[in-house]
């Protein structure tokens, strides 16, 4: 059978738990090396064995996005050894307390900020190079528009982590229109994730859509990607 992404190389962020994960598995199954980052190395290895029970193949690499070394030294890493990315999923994503916004702790906000938008920032630096190099490239940003845009009372720096994040690549995306890279925003659905739970605390996740399927489809917009630079593609059930 086919694979529609073989001879594709695709960095993940947060690829240990939630979409991160269900997402680099699904674009291994379809055919994709997986760059897979992470902090947490169990669960790179977790994945590396269902990757490889499922034919795949991956590189691990485990990183703490507040780094900033590392992430600066990631892009001539990987172009040393894969000498191309087709593509940049940016999925990490840190919640932080919901709290009211005087008393948040600036340790805290730092985590945010570094996480969600001053990360996603370094490794378009980093990776940009790279993404070029590839004869057609996407850079993928996960986002959460439905915070971004309504701000709720003690959402304030994560939801100003995702409405930064959402600025700075429509301005990346607007620096690649010459180019052979596309920049796009997704915005998933409410999904069963760890940080769904810590936001919502008393959810039934049960009623929620599983990050297998929201992976499934942004895998194929990512095979297909006939929506055009710049573009945000929100989900939708089949």
């Amino acid at each position: 059978m086919s694979k529609p992404l073989a001879d594709k190389t695709a960095l993940v962020t947060g690829a240990t738990r939630g979409l991160g994960y269900s997402l680099s598995l699904e674009l291994a199954k379809n055919g994709a090396h997986i760059i897979a980052t992470g902090r947490t190395i169990g669960g790179l290895e977790d994945l590396d064995d269902e990757i490889k029970e499922a034919g795949g193949t991956a590189t691990l690499v485990p990183l703490d996005l507040l780094e900033e070394d590392t992430l600066d030294g990631i892009g001539p890493s990987l172009l040393s050894k894969f000498e191309k990315l087709d593509l940049f999923i940016g999925n990490a994503a840190y919640l932080g307390a919901l709290s009211p916004t005087s008393h948040f702790k600036t340790a805290e906000w730092n985590k945010v900020m570094g996480t969600n938008l001053k990360a996603n920032w370094q490794l378009i630096r980093s990776l940009d190079p790279l993404l070029k190099q590839a004869p057609n490239s996407t850079a993928l940003f996960i986002t959460d528009e439905e915070i971004a845009e309504s701000a709720p009372a003690y959402w304030g720096p994560y939801a100003a982590s995702k409405a930064g994040l959402k600025t700075l690549v429509k301005s990346y995306a607007g620096e690649c229109n010459e180019t052979n890279l596309k920049v796009q925003l997704y915005s998933p659905c409410p999904m069963a994730t760890n940080l769904r739970k810590k936001a919502f605390p008393g959810e039934d996740q049960s009623t929620l859509t599983a990050p297998e399927v929201v992976a499934k489809a942004i895998a194929n917009h990512l095979i297909n990607n006939e929506a055009e630079n710049g573009a945000h593609i929100k989900f939708k059930a089949n």
